[in-house]
């Protein structure tokens, strides 16, 4: 996927400007914000359950090279084949390498956000390749020609009427207005797809050293067909997705769903673990799993390595105020929303991904929700500190941060200047107490009105209070 995350500011106008978007997420972001606090607070062990699952992940990072050979040993003992991949293109040319082999024409894929990641599709298809999103979300943005902007809801910026619009385009009419419609029309139109596979690739959610299994969780069930019809089932995953036993998968289950869509659980937990078996009523002929690292080595052991904790449930950017105001297109790359602001740098480069990190309000509603505690806020400081560092922030925002230091260093000039500032703009406030317009702040007024101050300092204030 082309990164556009330099355009985030253009984007960002467009997306604010735009009625149908903000119809669009204005009624998904209620549903998974209300559910999700309805279903935690059902669950007492839930606060519990969130140190659990942090402890856990911080123990398989830790220790993550021998979670990763047990797995590759299980793997491979239940028959499967692993395969390491540095970067997206060596990823890429495995899985281009297994269709080759095994002659195929057609491939139905899972929903993955690492074959988003590594560019997978666009890969495939410039070499002749039929492929075939079948969830249903990322089936609608496939025909739409655009990329997802939720790691767990694809199309969530689309209406009805939108989805209504694709579909009558892409199979014929007559035209269905009906949620009911449009997904029983998307149903058969992907039945024969199944069967027709030669290869079908997923994700995965989980990675269980234990056994070499790989786990999805769906909703819709299209994962299962698309890995056992297909002769051949390609796993693609990140490295990070190990988890030691079956029983710590428990763990995260009951996390995964309350905070990604407000579910006690998915709809389907599956399970594969290696090819079929001489008794195996179905399944692949093989099975292959892709380890992807594209740069999550280099945050082990380092300031961002409790971002590899994630398990892309989707619950920061469900909270989030900027990305429930302009969505996930914005962000410029697969990851959009808080989690994306701290990744996309990481994985592209910071020079290209500059107002990522500066987006975010630090407010901290993305860490309180978050299942397994990324302190996502300070990860966000820490990038802006490094674009300091490397000289990449603009020069009158270095300029006024260097007067800014040299006041403030100084007491008696900075409560001077605070007692200025005060006054002038309780001065500009009038008679309404709102500012309209604000130099060296035009962005924040053209948009919103700034509450001015009431005329005093805090000093002032707690100064005149504390007076016997």
């Amino acid at each position: 996927m082309k990164v556009s995350s330099p355009q985030f500011k253009q984007k960002s106008v467009i997306a604010l400007a735009d009625p149908r978007l903000r119809q669009a997420l204005g009624q998904s972001r209620k549903g998974f914000v209300n559910k999700r606090a309805e279903l935690v607070g059902a669950l007492p062990e839930f606060e519990q359950l969130r140190d659990e699952a942090r402890d856990l992940k911080n123990h398989v990072l830790d220790n993550l090279d021998h979670y990763l050979e047990r797995y590759e040993a299980a793997v491979t003992a239940a028959g499967g084949h692993v395969h390491w991949a540095r970067d997206a293109e060596e990823a890429r040319s495995i899985i281009l390498n297994i269709c080759q082999r095994v002659n195929a024409k057609t491939i139905t894929k899972g929903k993955s956000m690492v074959s988003e990641e590594i560019g997978l599709n666009d890969a495939l298809e410039a070499k002749g390749y039929t492929v075939v999103e079948t969830d249903l979300g990322e089936y609608i943005i496939q025909l739409a020609h655009e990329p997802p902007s939720h790691i767990i809801a694809p199309a969530i910026h689309k209406t009805k009427e939108q989805v209504s619009e694709l579909f009558e385009a892409a199979h014929g009419g007559p035209r269905k207005t009906t949620v009911a419609e449009l997904v029983t029309e998307a149903r058969l139109v992907l039945r024969d797809k199944y069967f027709q596979a030669d290869v079908g690739i997923t994700g995965g959610n989980f990675l269980v050293a234990e056994t070499g299994s790989s786990i999805i969780v769906t909703n819709e069930g299209n994962g299962d067909l698309t890995q056992t019809l297909a002769r051949v089932h390609i796993v693609t995953s990140g490295i990070e997705r190990i988890v030691p036993t079956l029983e710590d998968v428990a763990l995260f289950l009951r996390i995964l769903a309350r905070s990604a869509t407000g579910q006690e659980t998915e709809t389907y937990t599956t399970l594969s673990t290696g090819p079929r078996r001489a008794d195996d009523v179905d399944g692949p002929e093989e099975y292959h799993v892709v380890l992807v690292d594209n740069g999550r080595t280099k945050m082990l052991g380092g300031k961002f390595q409790d971002m590899l904790r994630c398990i892309r449930c989707g619950a920061c950017m469900n909270h989030c105020p900027v990305y429930g105001a302009i969505g996930g297109h914005a962000y410029g790359w697969v990851y959009p929303g808080p989690m994306g602001s701290v990744l996309t740098p990481l994985f592209v480069g910071l020079d290209a991904t500059y107002d990522l990190p500066n987006a975010c309000t630090l407010n901290g509603r993305c860490e309180s929700v978050c299942p397994v505690r990324i302190p996502l806020p300070e990860l966000l400081r820490e990038l802006r500190h490094m674009q300091h560092q490397q000289g990449i922030r603009p020069p009158g925002e270095r300029r006024a941060l260097g007067a800014w230091r040299f006041v403030a260093e100084r007491p008696g000039l900075y409560q001077f200047a605070n007692r200025l500032a005060a006054r002038v703009l309780k001065g500009l406030g009038g008679s309404t107490g709102r500012i309209a317009s604000l130099p060296f702040a035009g962005a924040w007024t053209d948009s919103r009105d700034m509450p001015a101050p009431e005329g005093k300092t805090f000093l002032e204030l707690w100064q005149a209070r504390s007076k016997p």
